[in-house]
């Protein structure tokens, strides 16, 4: 990237601080594209800052989310490379649990592969033998994306510095060996209250959820911070992102995996609030 195009420190400092804001507040910013323009390294920065303080405040890694590797996502968004985001232990919902309302901004739902790691993945260069290997177990997942950038106008910066979108996760219970399920070929069907609103297959995400993974794995060691035996990775969309609304559930299959289920509480009355 030409340095004309990089942000300065205090670039990174002020979208941290307007992202951070909008985390606390729960109520959307601007886009912080006008900061960090299109230096995603910049916008790395900033992810880094806003998980430092996460840390520094009690919160627990349990793994990476990778963003944008499905083609209807990328054509929704008007991105074409993946990214990747942290997941934290606050993150995690259980199976067929509901999420209060307002929990996650702005959220939108996508079907996923989850892989859990038994191993650490440290080479400079994976192999799909190295991760086929690293991983203990499979699960389907619904991941619940959430933009703090108003009305999800984002760009690959914007949505980078805002962790890659993340919001909450939701994981399946019943833990499946990688060698007993063809990722590429496995399809998915997510349903709200028996309607389909999203399908598709492992395919759809990058040619195979694997290849997401290695890149994940590649790049993290590229920057320091490999992926560790423990990490649940969330590999990428199986099908087109779905809207969230008060009162929805959810409910996705992928072939091989089972199901998972997630509910979104009402909104509360105004009597409530």
């Amino acid at each position: 990237m030409d340095a004309s195009a990089e942000a300065p420190a205090e670039a990174v400092s002020g979208a941290a601080e307007r992202l951070s804001a909008a985390y606390a507040s729960g109520t959307p910013c601007e886009p912080v594209r006008d900061l960090l323009g299109t230096d995603v390294a910049a916008a790395y920065a900033v992810q880094d800052r806003l998980t430092t303080a996460r840390l520094a405040d009690g919160a627990r890694i349990t793994g990476r989310k990778i963003g944008i590797t499905n083609p209807a996502v990328q054509a929704q968004f008007g991105i074409d490379t993946p990214d990747f985001g942290t997941l934290f232990a606050d993150m995690a919902v259980p199976d067929g649990a509901e999420i209060p309302f307002g929990s996650v901004c702005q959220p939108r739902a996508e079907a996923e592969v989850a892989l859990v790691l038994d191993a650490d993945l440290t080479h400079e260069r994976h192999t799909v033998a190295d991760l086929i290997r690293a991983t203990a177990f499979i699960l389907p997942a619904i991941e619940i994306v959430g933009s703090r950038v108003r009305d999800w106008d984002i760009t690959l910066t914007d949505t980078v510095a805002d962790n890659a979108s993340a919001g909450s996760y939701v994981l399946g219970n019943r833990p499946v060996p990688l060698g007993d399920v063809d990722l590429r070929l496995a399809g998915m069907v997510m349903e709200r209250r028996g309607e389909q609103v999203s399908s598709g297959a492992g395919a759809a995400c990058l040619g195979h959820p694997l290849h997401a993974a290695l890149w994940l794995a590649d790049t993290l060691v590229r920057l320091g911070h490999p992926l560790r035996a423990g990490d649940t990775v969330l590999t990428g969309a199986l099908g087109p992102v779905v809207p969230v609304k008060p009162g929805d559930v959810l409910e996705a299959r992928v072939d091989g995996l089972g199901d998972v289920r997630v509910a979104f509480a009402p909104e509360p009355s105004e009597g409530d609030k």
